[in-house]
């Protein structure tokens, strides 16, 4: 896995277990035949490289939505 890569999808995504849940739902959907959103830099890249791109470049983003759960009184 190329660190760097890595290091730049985390600036984006900090949250790790956020970032986890992205690249591995993007992997299963690359190796299931969707089109990257970059362009591959050759065959011998794997789908955990171009998902991290991906993501790093800002193709991927993560809408989270942070709301207090609602409390029965």
């Amino acid at each position: 896995m190329n660190v760097q890569l890595l290091d730049q999808a985390k600036a984006r995504v900090p949250y790790t277990p956020v970032l986890i849940n992205m690249v591995s739902k993007r992997v299963r959907q690359l190796i299931a035949g969707m089109r990257p959103y970059v362009k591959p830099r050759g065959p011998e890249e794997d789908k955990l490289e171009i998902a991290l791109r991906e993501i790093a470049e800002g193709k991927l983003v993560a809408e989270v939505e942070f709301t207090a759960a609602k409390t029965e009184e």
